[in-house]
């Protein structure tokens, strides 16, 4: 099976353990979701592994329903998220850098046929184009959160 994969980074100025603390409590991640995003629900738990969630996400001219397990391969660093219907998998991995950090979202899934054919050519740049903007978000969630401490 072919394996489409996009990603997106960008430096955020906020300290990495602030940062990974925003991305892995789904209550604050919420907060800084692109408008592709719907229907945001946390099913159980909350705060990095073991989380569940499911949402939508409009792109591409349709939209798509998931359902997320939460895992942290490298806690404070690297969390993913699976969906628990396909082989679709989100990495979020947080780089410290002098004061702030660097956030990396990368997706991978497999796509096979002449719909795998067709989402290599068409996804990717959307789904960059969201990240880049969900990483703005996250950026000024976390600037606007630092300076209040």
């Amino acid at each position: 099976m072919a394996k489409i994969h996009v990603s997106e980074d960008r430096e955020i100025g906020a300290p990495a353990r602030a940062v990974y603390s925003y991305i892995a409590d789904h209550e604050q991640h919420k907060r800084f979701l692109p408008p592709a995003f719907s229907d945001f629900k946390i099913e159980s738990g909350g705060i990095g592994a073991g989380t569940v969630t499911t949402f939508k996400v409009k792109a591409v001219g349709g939209t798509r329903a998931f359902r997320m397990r939460v895992e942290e391969p490298e806690p404070g660093r690297v969390l993913t998220e699976s969906d628990t219907e396909s082989d679709l998998i989100t990495r979020w991995t947080v780089t410290p850098e002098r004061g702030a950090c660097n956030v990396e979202i990368s997706t991978s899934w497999g796509a096979d046929g002449v719909v795998g054919f067709f989402e290599r050519l068409i996804a990717p740049r959307p789904m960059r184009r969201i990240y880049a903007e969900e990483l703005q978000l996250l950026d000024a969630y976390a600037r606007e959160h630092e300076q209040g401490n």
